[in-house]
């Protein structure tokens, strides 16, 4: 599903995803292309994300809302300095007042929604965050990779050259998405019946019934998965055709991204 949404397949990008999904800091990302900006809009947009700039007018108003309503929000295009109102947010200040969390922000105290979720981007190449900055969020870098670049210029060349095959290739990515969820949900079911079932399971007429429509539709599940692996194959091999103007591609990029740093 990251994919999809626009994350790119390289590792360091994979990596950087999981931190976010799995720290307690608010993610802080140094964000040049616009990549980990592209992911968080695509993924959060139909959880009604917001997207903001410090220099808005209305970025209060919009903050004091998110955290109470519990909807995710975007701060993009951030400098090397914070506003000192979100200093409570990041350290995530909460308190109860009369069995609610609540969180001071600015001079208000307001009801803190625990789905509020925070991002924040810079298009900065090489920021330097002061230490009262750096340990309040979790400091991610973005910035391209060469396997990252390398992957979505193929998808660029592929899609000018092949058109009809860089669909298919964005069709089974989503196919493949939904039969792993299709299967870790049968999956689930199994466990669940299994778990809740009281007594002799085997006398259990309407819990055999469960397991064995489960195990049907895991099966079937696992042989659609199986045929989409090896069409996947197919398509990667057609692609690796490609693969050479994508290299040389990355290659000038990252010589051309790298001459402002010569020494005149």
């Amino acid at each position: 599903a990251w994919n999809i949404n626009g994350l790119p397949k390289d590792s360091f990008s994979v990596d950087n995803a999981v931190t976010i999904q799995n720290s307690n800091r608010w993610p802080l990302m140094i964000d040049p292309q616009n990549q980990a900006n592209r992911w968080i809009k695509n993924t959060y947009t139909p959880l009604n994300l917001k997207v903001v700039k410090l220099t808005d007018n209305d970025f209060m108003r919009q903050l004091d809302n998110c955290i109470q309503l519990g909807l995710p929000l975007l701060i993009e295009n951030v400098g090397e300095d914070l506003d000192p109102s979100l200093e409570p947010i990041l350290l995530k200040n909460v308190f109860k007042q009369a069995g609610v969390e609540m969180i001071r922000l600015g001079d208000k105290i307001i009801e803190y929604s625990q789905d509020f979720k925070l991002f924040i981007t810079t298009k900065l190449r090489n920021p330097h965050y002061l230490p009262e900055i750096s340990t309040k969020v979790n400091l991610l870098n973005f910035m391209i990779t060469s396997e990252g670049l390398q992957d979505q210029l193929l998808g660029i060349v592929v899609a000018k050259e092949r058109p009809e095959l860089e669909e298919e290739r964005q069709a089974l990515i989503i196919t493949q998405a939904e039969n792993q969820r299709a299967l870790k949900e049968a999956e689930d079911k199994i466990l669940f019946t299994l778990s809740s079932s009281e007594g002799n399971i085997l006398e259990d007429e309407a819990a055999i019934e469960t397991l064995d429509s489960s195990k049907l539709i895991s099966d079937e599940i696992s042989k659609k998965q199986k045929v989409a692996e090896e069409t996947a194959k197919k398509i990667e091999a057609s692609r690796q055709d490609y693969k050479p103007i994508a290299e040389y591609s990355a290659i000038l990029f990252f010589c051309l991204n790298d001459l402002p740093n010569i020494d005149p």
